[in-house]
Parts: structure tokens; sequence; C-alpha cells
């Protein structure tokens, strides 16, 4: 390599994710990674309706969701004493067939074009790894890192070598972006440091230390008296863990607490707590520990600095309640892709990529604060010690935790995290003076007010209306217009600015939008709208690709 458009530092789920969609707009990249493969250690389990909207754009979705749990196993989160014990509650939740039906006979203005996936990040992340490298214009470095970079003028001079040869290689690029991590070299680099809340003190479950055990266990979901679901929580006096089903058969997660911030993980330890939880012995084989501290809100003070930028767990660390981190850094991929692709394909101008983290840091902090309030709610409840007796008392208990663990279930869904993050504010959002619907974790409403996701909408053959956006631009043009859009086409292309005209005959979608234009972004935000085209359409054609 000489030179290449952008260089990715980081090859988890959010550099992956950049790289696939630079290269759907046609921008070169190469994605650098310390590890060789992949990571096969479980990590996050929630891929959220946003983030498989995503992938659905460039064709993953369907198969993404063949992947860890069988399609009829029930995505439920049980609550129970043991595992053999009394079950307290249970928030029950449809499985991938259920919702894929759903899906199926939803109405015409049912927001939800791809349901919320149960599913490993460790097997998402091979799949998508493996299509990259079917991908020309994505060149991959796994097994190389990143060793420095100096930024020259219009261009950043990179160094990076491979960990088993020692080998070194120096290119340049316009533009490199961190996506590696938490311990982020790019940002430490860079100067920048986290702002937030670390808590690291053992004062209830979720603080402290914890640890996550993947573990294999023959006829696990089987074995016991209860149905156990994708999250199966044990409460109970000596012991509380949370176990997460990785394939539906043989494979779970554990997640315990370590006794103090400076333990470590201990094999002999975890089997007894896992044998703790289950309430009776098992024939069990560990295959690894990873230790990781919750409570933490923190955001990156800055989302990066010149021609070098941020994105993911390198610019926020959360809490994994709710399981916001990894769709967030999903998220910022999707803002910052179009953006670089604008900018070195010459029609984005010089207020774009700041408005990447004028956009984005905002949505770091909504995020980042709610998943901390939902860690400090499940550590606050306590659990009595008769909880398991079988007497009045212990089943009096046991329906006063159950009732209490109820209050978690939105938790599990959170739709107005998953489709409500708005940009409004932002300098490259044309404001219509409307004002927009109430930020709410739990409650999504569509809007066709600038600066939200653009609402959705089955068609007449029941595809998406999102599937006929383009990979630039859309101006949506509602039945009744008094314009076809052609002016807007041409002043975009005299622009560059990639932009599609979409002619939308129904008049649930006119509702929806309120307008009988609007002009949806490459990461399908509202840029715009209006009842007509007004002469100084132009101007706002710059305004929103930062002119």
């Amino acid at each position: 390599m000489t030179h290449v458009p952008v260089c990715i530092v980081g090859g988890g789920p959010v550099g992956m994710m950049l790289a696939l969609q630079l290269s759907g707009f046609g921008v070169p990249c190469v994605l650098v990674n310390a590890d060789a493969d992949s990571q096969q250690q479980p990590r996050g389990n929630t891929h959220n309706a946003r983030t498989m909207e995503i992938y659905r754009r460039f064709g993953l979705a369907a198969a993404l969701r063949k992947l860890g749990l069988p399609s009829d196993y029930p995505t439920d989160v049980a609550y129970l004493t043991r595992l053999n014990g009394w079950e307290l509650t249970r928030v029950v939740m449809p499985s991938e067939k259920e919702k894929m039906k759903a899906v199926r006979n939803a109405a015409v203005t049912d927001q939800i074009v791809e349901p919320l996936l149960r599913c490993n990040q460790m097997y998402v992340e091979r799949y998508v790894l493996e299509h990259l490298r079917t991908l020309a214009d994505v060149r991959l470095r796994f097994g190389w890192q990143c060793i420095g970079w100096t930024e020259a003028g219009e261009q950043v001079e990179v160094e990076i070598e491979e960990a088993g040869t020692g080998r070194r290689e120096k290119f340049t690029c316009s533009y490199l972006v961190g996506c590696d991590g938490g311990q982020s070299f790019v940002r430490r680099k860079l100067g920048i440091h986290y702002s937030g809340e670390a808590t690291h003190a053992n004062k209830a479950y979720l603080s402290g230390a914890m640890v996550s055990t993947r573990i294999r266990i023959p006829r696990f979901t089987s074995r016991f008296p209860h149905k156990l679901g994708w999250q199966t929580w044990t409460l109970n006096a000596e012991l509380r863990s949370n176990i997460i089903s990785l394939n539906g058969d043989d494979e779970i997660l554990m997640m315990s607490q370590l006794p103090s911030i400076d333990d470590q993980p201990d094999d002999q330890l975890i089997g007894q707590r896992l044998i703790s939880a289950a309430g009776e012995d098992l024939d069990f084989s560990l295959i690894g520990h990873w230790k990781w501290i919750p409570g933490r809100a923190l955001v990156a003070d800055s989302y990066g600095r010149g021609r070098v930028l941020l994105a993911g767990d390198a610019v926020h660390l959360f809490t994994p309640t709710g399981g916001f981190g990894m769709n967030t850094g999903v998220s910022d991929t999707t803002n910052l892709a179009w953006k670089l692709a604008a900018v070195i394909q010459g029609w984005g101008g010089p207020a774009l990529l700041p408005s990447y983290e004028i956009e984005c840091r905002p949505i770091g902090l909504r995020n980042t604060g709610t998943a901390r309030l939902y860690t400090n709610n499940v550590g606050k409840l306590e659990i009595p010690a008769e909880i398991e007796e079988d007497s009045p008392r212990g089943a009096a208990i046991r329906e006063q935790i159950g009732h209490a663990a109820q209050d978690f279930r939105e938790e599990f869904a959170s739709i107005g995290i998953q489709l409500g993050a708005r940009y409004d504010g932002s300098p490259i959002i044309v404001s219509d003076g409307a004002q927009p619907p109430p930020d709410h974790p739990f409650i999504y409403i569509p809007s066709g007010i600038p600066g939200g996701r653009a609402p959705h909408a089955w068609l007449p053959d029941r595809t998406s209306l999102f599937d006929h956006f383009g990979r630039g631009f859309t101006l949506l043009v509602m039945t009744g217009a008094r314009a076809d859009g052609s002016t807007v086409a041409k002043a975009a292309a005299d622009r560059r600015i990639p932009l599609k005209l979409l002619k939308i005959d129904l008049p649930e979608v006119r509702d929806l939008y309120g307008a009988d234009f609007a002009l949806i972004r490459p990461d399908q935000h509202i840029a715009w709208r209006g009842n007509a085209l007004p002469e100084d359409m132009p101007r706002i054609l710059a305004t929103v690709v930062g002119h």
C-alpha cells in the first residue's frame, strides 16, 4: 500500500461496520487489527432494531438471524432463586420465528423493519469478517498493530507492524479512525480523556468487578424444571448470577461478581458459583473467563482532532445493562461513514466532519447515562435470606422480588433508545421550527421533523420504504406534491451530491412525514422537509452537506 483513503484502527464490530459502510459508499479502506482473527470470547448479545436496519442495508440481516440461538428458542428473561428452585417472575419475549412472523403481518406504518436480534457478538463478528474478505475495496490487516502516525498536511502517515514477524509497513491515508476500544491507542495518542462516572466499589451487584465465564454443560437447556430463557437470573441470599444462553443448547455465559476489584477469575471459585446457581451438581467445562468493570458511564471529551477521528468504545464506555454499547458504536459509524465518503469524494463541505461530534456525542451521553441508571436499579435490589424458605414468609418474599424484577423489563427493549436518536441543533439539519417528540428510553414516536430517523412504512409489495432509499440522499416526493423534484435532482447533480428521487403513493406515509417533500440523509435521518420546493433549495443542499 502507498495510499488508502481511510485507515481504521481496530477490527471489532465497530471497526468492521465502518469498513462495511465505507465500502458501500465506494470508499476504499484498510482495517488494522492486532488480533489475527475476530474475537471468539462471548460479549454483547443484543443487536438492536437500528443496528439490524443497518445490516439490512448491506444484505446481511437475514443471514445473521440464522446464527446463535435456534429460531424457535424463547428470548424470555427468567428470574429464579436457583435453576432448580422457584421461579420468581419472567419477562416473556418472542422467539426469532415469532418476531419475523409479526413483521410479515405488521401494519403499514409499523416502525420495526428489523426486530432486535439476540445473538452473541462473537458469532456476528465472525460472519461479518468473512463478508469483508469478499470486498475488494476493504484491505484487511489482521494480526497487525498500528504503532504510530503523523498528521502531515492533507494526509496522515501511518506505520503498522505485523505481530508475528515484526515486519513493518508505511502508507498514507486521508483520514484515520480509531475504533480500538476502551484502552484506545489512538485516543491516548491524541491526548483525549473520558469524562463521567466509573464506580469501582463493591457495594451491590453490578458494581466493583465482574467476571463473565463461557461454560459448556451437556443438555443444559433441558435438565431443569423451569423453562430457561435467553437470559436467566438466579437471585438468592448466597449468590446472584446472570446466565445467558449462547447457542440454545450446551454453551452459556455466566456473569457473577468478584469479591474485590483486585481479585482475578479462578476456576474453582467459578465452578462453585455455577453449582450454587444451579442448586445441584453439574458436569461442565470452563472455556474461558473475562473480567470487566460495571457501572461505567464514560464519554470522551472529543470525538477526534483534525484528520484523526474516534468511534465506539474509544469514545464511550458503557456498563452492559441494556445492551447499548456496541449498538451506540454502530450508530457512530453510520453517522461517520457517509460524511467521510462525502469529503473524500469532493461533495462534502468543511462543516460536515465537525458535525459528527456535534451529533453523536450527545447520543453517547444519553445512552451511557441510561445504561448506568438501569445498572443502579438492578444493583439496589435486596434479596432477603428467607427467599428460599418453603413457608408463607418465603412465598411472600418471592412474590415481592418477582414484582420488583418486572420493573426491569424495559431494560430488554428500550425502543426509544434504539430508534429515537435525534440530531436537533446540528448545523447540517435544516429545522422547520416544529417541536420534536419527547425523548424517552421506553417510547419511540415516529416524526417527520428534521433531525430524527426517517419514519418507516411497509409498501404495498411488502418491501420496506427503507429498501428504496438511495445510498446517498433521497428526496421523498409524496402523491399530490406540486413538483416532481427534478429541480432538486439537477441542483444536487451540479454539486455532485448523490440523490435519488423516490415518489410515494401512500397517504399513510404523507401523514407520517407531515409534508409533501422530505430530504433523507444517507444515514436515514431527515435533513429537511417542506410542502413546496423553495427557490433557495441549492442553499439547503449546500447546508446539509456541510457547506
